[in-house]
């Protein structure tokens, strides 16, 4: 069935695919707005119980054959929605998500549920926490600097082995249980507006270095505050990257035009280039659409280097390395680009050479 279903689905064009899973994803909220209104109904009635099970959760699990996180969610959703039944509908139109129905459901009310509900459509994770944050405003955490302890090793279960047995058969032994590893913590949190929590682990070097920039900054920052010192040190960071990325200074001196036949890209290009898109993917869908990534960005020859684009900043723009190598794939064709381009796509201490755009915005 799935195989036919898989051989199905390759015959489709370009755009069937596009609108057939766009349906597809319409009708799965549908049923997913239907199954949370079901759920809510049943723990009402209490059917669950009357079924033999001491809770949703594992109704869900053993009757439904969801997944924890699965059945976790639906059961936030189902009581969240049972309150304010607007939900269901916003969850079939896909202007909220599960996710989303889960961080603000536990923070309304009969008060603010409408206004929070219209801040939280359409927006991301990160958004919504950061909503949740002005709702439900969290105090800072205390400054923390600790040793993590070593982790501990688990021992094997002890075995009885017969008296006579000279050697051992290993293969009877039973293999230690190892615990599944914890979920890793979350790195960024918002607590309040303008407020985040940040964690991280940093080697006994990095921790050595965040002491001595306390102890040299006392007479500014006299509490040591690692926040406070983190910022300082990001801010010259970034300053640096910015050098290096796009050539910023604040006293920009003319460029050189670059040689024929060079892929050299001049700074004051590289700059304007920057300014003009906003440090960000400048790759525009065919909808409109524009691409928001701001990782691994590319310097990109509009008119190719390989049949001779020139680095102007008219023929010069902006993208991440998907839409880069995208765009090479649709101007030379896929396979000529695995052929016969790709050995020359190289990395050195200064630039990123590829078959369309052919140097990197980022640090060396």
């Amino acid at each position: 069935m799935q195989t036919n279903v898989l051989s199905t689905v390759a015959r489709l064009s370009d755009r069937h695919l596009l609108d057939e899973t766009k349906r597809l994803a319409a009708r799965e909220r549908d049923v997913t707005a239907e199954l949370i209104a079901h759920l809510a109904e049943i723990e009402e009635r209490g059917l669950h119980r009357v079924a033999g099970f001491g809770s949703m959760f594992e109704y869900c699990r053993e009757v439904l054959r969801l997944s924890e996180h699965a059945a976790y969610g639906r059961i936030e959703a189902a009581r969240a929605a049972r309150k304010f039944p607007v939900i269901l509908e916003m969850l079939s139109d896909g202007s909220l998500n599960l996710t989303t129905v889960g961080l603000v459901g536990r923070h309304l009310t009969r008060d603010n549920y409408r206004e929070v509900l219209a801040a939280a459509k359409g927006r991301s994770r990160r958004e919504v926490e950061e909503l949740v944050a002005r709702i439900h405003p969290q105090p800072d955490v205390p400054s923390l600097i600790r040793k993590l302890p070593a982790p501990k090793a688990v021992a094997a279960q002890d075995t009885v082995l017969p008296a006579a047995a000279a050697t051992p058969d290993l293969s009877a032994v039973p293999a230690p249980v190892l615990p599944p590893p914890p979920p890793p913590p979350k790195v960024v949190t918002p607590l309040a507006p303008d407020r985040y929590k940040v964690q991280f682990t940093v080697s006994k070097a990095t921790c050595d270095k965040l002491r001595l920039a306390q102890d040299l900054l006392r007479h500014v920052i006299p509490d040591g505050d690692p926040g406070a010192i983190v910022d300082r040190a990001l801010t010259v960071l970034l300053e640096n990257l910015t050098k290096k990325k796009f050539a910023a200074t604040e006293h920009p001196h003319s460029s050189q035009p670059p040689a024929p036949g060079s892929r050299h890209i001049p700074a004051d290009v590289k700059r304007a280039v920057w300014n003009r898109d906003g440090g960000r993917c400048a790759f525009v869908a065919e909808g409109g659409r524009r691409c928001t990534e701001r990782a691994f960005l590319e310097y990109h020859h509009v008119e190719p280097y390989a049949v001779g684009g020139e680095a102007t900043v008219e023929n010069i723009s902006l993208r991440c390395r998907s839409h880069n190598g995208h765009e090479a794939e649709r101007f030379f064709a896929p396979e000529v680009v695995r052929e016969t381009l790709a050995p020359y796509l190289c990395t050195n201490s200064q630039t990123r050479f590829g078959p369309s755009s052919l140097s990197a915005a980022q640090p060396p």
